[in-house]
């Protein structure tokens, strides 16, 4: 999935904690080689091959992924969408590149984009492409899918303190011991020495989706690695999305929802789901533009000690 893991937990032994974290990464590697569209043996990757026109058969982690992103995909009209694969492999390279896609083969790439050219039969736990060429990328969503997945094991083996991160995506169960909740400082765009926003995290997930490490600079204009699938254009200025969730598969599906649906049409959809908070922060001169959902408000937070 093109991220590193981090697992902390909390157990009354030594033992119990090196099982449960093994079986936990282990849990991670097996998602990994189902999902990863970076693996040309991965079960995603096989899907893309061999299911154009016909139904494939996949596996129930599989499965449910993608009917939670095509649930996404309607709600978000078309603003998250798993078929964005072939548009987000250009972009890649372009990034590589320093230089926009080939608008030729941009617009070829785009026209086999499009929620509604992914086929699922729930009975049949089977998945159909209706063009080929088409290509899954997941990047919006299997991180968080995985940390969930993980602190599930983790519980199986009673470890009921824990936190999983990936990246931008992290979940967490109980909080240590004496403490109101995990410390989640935000990765977020800052004006000059204004404060660092920490979370209190607890029994909940939160993703942050931003082009602060990933982009391209063409022509004067800033193009983020999240890519609209509507338009097949990477989201221009520089921004982050920060969603708070009950798991971490809908924060992180939601955060590169929002992020391309921007600031007004974001929070909509964030506010419409439920116990989902968010905040947008848009680069603005020198500073930066703030935009909260209706529940942000409502998230525990604090400051690290530095900033107090």
């Amino acid at each position: 999935m093109g991220t590193r893991f981090s697992i902390i937990l909390y157990s009354r032994d030594a033992l119990t904690a090196k099982r449960a974290s093994s079986a936990a990464f282990a849990c991670i590697g097996r998602l990994d080689a189902i999902m990863s569209d970076y693996r040309e043996t991965s079960e995603l990757t096989e899907l893309c091959r061999a299911a154009h026109g016909q139904w494939v058969e996949v596996s129930d982690d599989l499965f449910r992924v993608l009917s939670i992103s095509q649930r996404l995909a309607e709600r978000s009209g078309g603003a998250f969408d798993v078929t964005i694969g072939p548009v987000v492999r250009l972009w890649r390279h372009a990034r590589r590149a320093g230089r926009l896609p080939d608008s030729e083969r941009l617009a070829r790439s785009r026209d086999l984009v499009g929620y509604d050219k992914l086929r699922l039969d729930e009975k049949k736990r089977s998945v159909m492409l209706a063009r080929p060429g088409m290509a899954i990328d997941l990047g919006g969503i299997a991180k968080g899918y995985a940390a969930d997945r993980a602190i599930g094991v983790l519980e199986q083996f009673g470890i009921r303190r824990a936190l999983v991160a990936a990246g931008g995506d992290i979940v967490a169960s109980d909080p240590p011991p004496g403490a109101q909740g995990w410390v989640v400082a935000l990765d977020q765009i800052q004006s000059p020495g204004g404060p660092v926003v920490s979370l209190l995290l607890r029994n909940r997930a939160v993703s942050t989706s931003g082009d602060r490490e990933q982009f391209l600079e063409a022509g004067g204009v800033r193009y983020s690695h999240i890519v609209d699938p509507r338009t097949g254009l990477g989201v221009t200025g520089q921004s982050s999305v920060t969603v708070v969730a009950r798991d971490c598969t809908t924060s992180d599906g939601l955060a590169t929802a929002a992020s391309v649906l921007g600031p007004e049409s974001g929070v909509k959809l964030i506010d419409a789901t439920e116990d989902a908070a968010g905040i947008f922060v848009r680069a603005a001169g020198e500073g930066a533009q703030v935009t909260e959902s209706l529940r942000w408000k409502t998230v525990p937070k604090t400051r690290p000690k530095g900033d107090e």
